[in-house]
């Protein structure tokens, strides 16, 4: 096989960009950046996200069994890089944005124009990353607005 254009066919999957909220189980928040996210089914309304191996992300989802997905807004680059790396919450805020719980006590950012909130419902080991099967349990709007993109960030995911 090509490396090379491996490489590139793989970019060419078209991506959003999310921040995933965790909790541990003293219910402290935690959240990352996925770009990994796909509806599965309508009924019962299920997605699947990827999250990496051995983080500590991913540990809470496998002990918790829930998480949540904030989407961002087009422009909110500087958000979501904020949580590329490890973080510790300072009181209700992660990366200094501000966050509250709802039924999974998993982070839901006020800043984000929408969220969902998903109990694990099946897990798949392969690979490098772990993908969870969350079935959709909450649900808001904060605002109305175009998704951030990974494309629009000038970042890479695949190859």
């Amino acid at each position: 096989m090509d490396a090379k254009a491996k490489k590139t066919a793989l970019r060419g999957i078209t991506y959003g960009l999310y921040i995933v909220g965790t909790k541990d189980e003293n219910g402290t928040a935690n959240a990352f950046a996925g770009n990994w996210l796909t509806q599965t089914s309508f009924n019962p309304p299920l997605v699947a996200v990827a999250v990496k191996v051995g983080t500590r992300s991913q540990e809470q989802i496998a002990k918790s069994g829930v998480f949540s997905v904030n989407i961002l807004e087009t422009g909110q680059k500087d958000m979501v890089t904020a949580f590329f790396k490890s973080l510790e919450p300072e009181g209700n805020k992660l990366a200094g944005y501000e966050f509250y719980t709802e039924e999974t006590g998993c982070p839901i950012f006020k800043d984000a124009l929408s969220f969902f909130e998903c109990k694990v419902v099946e897990k798949v080991e392969k690979g490098d990353h772990y993908i969870y099967v969350g079935e959709v349990i909450n649900a808001g709007v904060h605002r109305e607005g175009d998704p951030l993109t990974l494309k629009e960030t000038g970042f890479y995911y695949g190859g």
